[in-house]
């Protein structure tokens, strides 16, 4: 499927009203990760790691061991953020995520309402089962890059990317609380 790369217009996505703020979390140990098969909301169907939208004043850190512990009954430890996510749909829906992966674990995997979890071999890692925007990203933030992006999507159909490599300290800029990026969406 081809897409087209638009340049980059930094004004129009500094003033996109943030809909949800969300986080995934890839646990990874050696050469395995854990990834869901999504059974609701958004991406049901889908392929993803585990995750979910923040809570009114919850911080991103809280949100993924939550999210994780919720999905799949795992408490992921030594998290670390890989990649900064933000999702524009066609449709007005505007997401913003933070991905972390974590290198270790404790508790006993489960399936959930919420999801079926699995361990994949990363060489072997369904891109053709998740979100279109994952093959561009995930790879690069698992090999070390730390990441900040931006996709359109129209539906399910990427419509365009822009993908940037940023010092790991960028990341994390809580500069306002997922109940901010709600309430700015209300106005």
């Amino acid at each position: 499927m081809s897409f087209v790369e638009l340049p980059e217009v930094e004004s129009d996505w500094s003033t996109l009203p943030v809909t949800d703020e969300a986080v995934l979390c890839f646990i990874t140990v050696k050469d395995q990760i854990l990834l869901i098969h999504k059974l609701r909301g958004l991406g049901a169907g889908k392929v993803n790691g585990p995750g979910g939208r923040l809570e009114d004043g919850e911080s991103y850190f809280d949100a993924a061991i939550r999210e994780t512990e919720e999905e799949v009954g795992l408490t992921p430890r030594e998290l670390i953020p890989i990649t900064r996510l933000h999702f524009r749909f066609q449709d007005g829906y505007n997401l913003r995520a933070l991905v972390f992966r974590a290198y270790d674990y404790r508790g006993s995997l489960i399936s959930t309402p919420e999801a079926v979890p699995f361990w994949c071999a990363t060489a072997e890692i369904p891109y053709d089962r998740m979100w279109e925007d994952d093959r561009h990203w995930l790879p690069r933030a698992l090999n070390g890059e730390y990441l900040n992006t931006r996709f359109t999507f129209d539906g399910d159909r990427m419509l365009d990317k822009h993908i940037s490599v940023v010092p790991p300290e960028s990341l994390v800029h809580d500069s306002f609380s997922c109940s901010e990026a709600r309430a700015s969406t209300k106005r």
